[in-house]
């Protein structure tokens, strides 16, 4: 639940300005006996480059190092990293022939050494920082390329193919599946769709042989097979697979001949006329599901297409958010519907904390701008105002956050939408994106042109985006700026308006 809260912010400018060289504690054991060595090793360490000291590692591996800068006049090379500003505390430096180690490292004593794996290496101990600078240090660190990479690996609510990662488990009440058996039956997968379908005939051909079979056994047909004046109930049932065998001819009406009821007894034809009522009804089922199952435009989403990114950039002066949807069969749908839905978990004034929070973006549903004639790719358009959740985001802060959009697209199968049905079926075709899928400043590229008198749609282009000039504000900053200009332009317009006037 806690994947969807906001990220710490990384913005550097709001901290301040951080020594680059702060006084350490000098490491134990590397004392000078007198003040001429301690001199020239200080000479020496000024002379010499600074070691490059790996990072600390992160959940995907090290930080790859840089090329170290040129050493500033009294003060030692610094190193940086992608991973750490340069305002951060650069490691101690250890004395000669100890074994560098990462930073995290620095503090654990006789760390053995893992090339010769039989001496120890003498590590220092390294006071860090504590207090502000640290956790900002960190703060910056986690913030780095590689630990983001690790941290958006998450669980997504619904996949890029539309499948929906929510499992309902401890449902108490399951006689309510059983109430409506046939919804059931139809939303089994084929496997178990297929073995119900076997076992409702079965069942029956075996209950109603066994019934045959017993009748024939307590009248004694069975013990007086061949006898000619003997009046049977059932003529040429001698045992349980021959009752059985009349089971299946009499429910399916195959009828070979050899096997029947007479008119000796009752119950046999009571029996009959039971199994063709059941009969009869299993029929109508299992046909009515099986013709459900196959027909449903389930699989017709797998026809329409999404673009792998979501893109925002400046239509008509003002940031939109935008995507592209494609359908690749030529048989189109009808009344096109699409929406979108922002999944986000925020916390209320009053504390509560609300997982998953649902909330609608508008694709112009308002101006109809939502149903889509879809014979060719088409970009949605969502418009960033006011209205808008992404109306204070900009370009930074798309970073820090954690969301998911979900796109749904529904319309009626035009095969199934003819005169031989009341209505035709509903297609529904899922996708989302996450914060990281969306392109800063971008584009889509055009992916239809105008060949030998009609347009030619190219979907090797669908996916493909080009940079634009956007601006990094959010939508609402870029609002009061204009209306500021506004504001000035009036202003000076008065002012020269003023001097124009006759004295």
């Amino acid at each position: 639940m806690l994947a969807y809260l906001p990220r710490p912010p990384t913005d550097t400018s709001r901290y301040g300005t951080f020594p680059q060289k702060p006084d350490l504690p000098a490491a134990p054991g590397a004392q000078v006996e007198d003040g001429g060595q301690q001199a020239a090793a200080t000479t020496a360490k000024r002379s010499a480059p600074m070691p490059n000291y790996p990072s600390a590692p992160r959940r995907s591996g090290f930080v790859p190092r840089e090329p170290s800068l040129p050493p500033s006049r009294g003060s030692l090379t610094t190193q940086h990293h992608r991973g750490r500003p340069s305002w951060c505390p650069p490691p101690a430096p250890q004395e000669a022939g100890a074994r560098l180690y990462p930073l995290h490292a620095l503090s654990v004593a006789n760390i053995p050494n893992s090339s010769r794996g039989k001496t120890s290496a003498r590590s220092s101990t390294v006071h860090t920082p504590e207090g502000l600078q640290s956790r900002r240090c960190k703060l910056l660190e986690e913030d780095s390329p590689m630990v983001q990479a690790g941290k958006r690996q998450r669980q997504r609510y619904v996949t890029k193919v539309g499948k929906c990662q929510v499992n309902l488990g401890n449902i108490q009440d399951k006689k309510r599946f059983l109430s409506d058996i046939f919804t059931t039956i139809v939303d089994l997968k084929y496997r178990w769709f297929l073995f119900v379908f076997m076992m409702c005939y079965i069942v029956t051909w075996v209950v109603f042989g066994f019934i045959y079979f017993f009748d024939a056994w307590v009248r004694g047909d069975v013990g007086h097979q061949g006898d000619p004046e003997w009046q049977a109930c059932i003529e040429n049932v001698d045992g349980f697979v021959s009752a059985l065998l009349f089971s299946v001819e009499s429910q399916r009406t195959i009828g070979y001949g050899t096997r029947m009821v007479t008119a000796n007894c009752a119950e046999g034809v009571i029996l009959l006329m039971a199994q063709s009522i059941v009969g009869s009804m299993i029929d109508a089922m299992m046909v009515g599901c099986m013709f459900v199952k196959i027909s449903r435009p389930k699989k017709r989403a797998q026809t329409l297409i999404f673009s792998k990114n979501c893109v925002i950039s400046c239509r008509d002066e003002k940031l939109c958010l935008m995507f592209r949807v494609g359908d690749l069969r030529e048989s189109h749908m009808v009344d096109a519907k699409i929406r979108a839905k922002l999944i986000k978990s925020r916390q209320t004034a009053e504390g509560e904390f609300i997982p998953l929070e649902q909330s609608e973006l508008n694709l112009g549903y308002d101006t109809g701008e939502d149903r889509l004639f879809l014979v060719e790719p088409q970009i949605i358009c969502h418009v960033i105002n006011h209205h808008s959740p992404f109306w204070d985001m900009s370009a930074e802060s798309l970073r820090r956050e954690q969301f998911e959009i979900i796109i749904i697209l529904e319309g009626i199968v035009e095969a199934t939408g003819n005169h031989c049905f009341a209505t035709g079926m509903t297609c529904q075709a899922r996708t989302s994106y996450t914060e990281d899928e969306i392109l800063w400043g971008y584009r889509f590229e055009p992916c239809m042109s105008l060949e030998k008198g009609a347009f030619q749609v190219d979907y090797s282009r669908f996916e493909m985006t080009f940079e634009v000039q956007t601006p990094a504000a959010s939508a609402k900053e870029l609002h009061e700026l204009k209306e500021l200009e506004q504001q000035e332009h009036s202003t000076l317009s008065l002012y020269w308006d003023h001097l124009l006037q006759p004295c």
